[in-house]
């Protein structure tokens, strides 16, 4: 079975036990009628996030809409909004986990118990923020070391590195905690307030990747928001992409341009656009869930009257381009992509 064949499923299984989901999940909203209210994706009371829980009128269940953001999608999406997960890969486990069990036509003691959500967000981002300001400048780092070693030379404030951050090697939380090099970068919102920071745990001995069980994580808020990579006011022109390493990798071969790294493709598709952009350059990675992110982005800021252009690697993403072909190399590519949909540029 196909992967997206695979999370089209689970979507659908989801969407046929939507009440189920909605008391386990968000156990501070209300069934009013054929939808279930919430305040928004981190569970907290109100009423602007509406879930559909029955098929109606030819619009199926599951579907939701925030009405406070423009957010929408269905019950993966909003999962993992709630979850402020990462990787699909966790979301997918949850949904799966979920799935396995009996219906839940009341609030789990666990859940009750639970710290209220809004505050639990509150802790996470003043964590988020403690963590940032403790690191310190990239270059001659660790950190630095794993980005070139990738080809990338466009940095920034936004990058700090920290040599001991605590993480769990696995998912059950079972085992204590311990601490690896770590690649730090902080999400902000339009406001410039920090309010998460991305973690990608490092591998002292090789320069890469921390060999772990998803090893770029977050810690704080992301839906909407992104890791922002310019000085000063914004200009007209914003280059938002999904992973980090895949927006730097646009960033060095355009380095004149604003990037916004928003990490996943899920959250590609929910940015927020800053105030005073015109036009938005989608840097999405080449495959089913970029391309998802980039018509939901698109169809969004359509809706802001802000013109929008579909940058596509020519492998995997943006970062293998980078590697394979040469910064001079894509640098040509991309310009020939936005040239071709509209963009004038001098190219010295």
């Amino acid at each position: 079975m196909s992967a997206r064949r695979s999370i089209a499923d689970l979507s659908a299984d989801l969407a046929d036990r939507a009440e189920s989901f909605c008391r386990q999940y968000f156990p501070e909203g209300r069934k009013q009628g054929n939808y279930w209210q919430v305040g928004d994706t981190s569970g907290t009371k109100g009423q602007s996030l509406a879930i559909r829980l029955q098929a109606q009128d030819g619009r199926k269940a599951g579907f939701w809409t925030d009405y406070a953001t423009g957010q929408y999608g269905d019950l993966i999406d909003l999962l993992h909004e709630r979850l402020g997960s990462v990787t699909l890969k966790e979301t997918l486990r949850e949904a799966r986990s979920f799935l396995g069990e009996a219906p839940c036509p009341t609030v789990p003691g666990e859940t009750q118990r639970a710290e209220r959500p809004d505050a639990a967000s509150s802790k996470r981002i003043a964590r988020s923020r403690k963590l940032f300001a403790a690191g310190k400048p990239v270059l001659g780092t660790l950190a630095a070391t794993y980005l070139q070693g990738r080809g990338i030379t466009r940095l920034g404030p936004a990058l700090r590195y920290h040599p001991w951050v605590f993480l769990r090697r696995g998912t059950d939380d079972v085992d204590p905690p311990q601490r690896a090099p770590a690649l730090l970068a902080k999400i902000t919102d339009n406001r410039g307030q920090v309010i998460g920071c991305a973690r990608t745990y490092l591998d002292a001995s090789t320069g890469g990747l921390a060999a772990i069980e998803s090893p770029k994580r977050i810690l704080g808020q992301l839906h909407g928001h992104a890791i922002r990579f310019w000085s000063g006011t914004v200009r007209s022109d914003l280059i938002v992409g999904e992973g980090l390493e895949n927006t730097l990798s646009v960033g060095t071969a355009l380095p004149e341009f604003d990037l916004a790294s928003c990490l996943t493709a899920t959250h590609l598709g929910l940015f927020i656009p800053p105030p005073g952009v015109k036009r938005i350059w989608i840097a999405r990675d080449n495959d089913e869930a970029g391309s998802a992110a980039s018509l939901r982005l698109r169809n969004q800021l359509e809706s802001l009257g802000i013109t929008s252009g579909d940058l596509v690697p020519a492998m995997g993403d943006f970062n293998d381009d980078l590697r394979a072909y040469g910064k001079d190399a894509l640098r040509r590519s991309l310009l020939e992509a936005m040239k071709a949909q509209g963009l004038e540029i001098e190219d010295g």
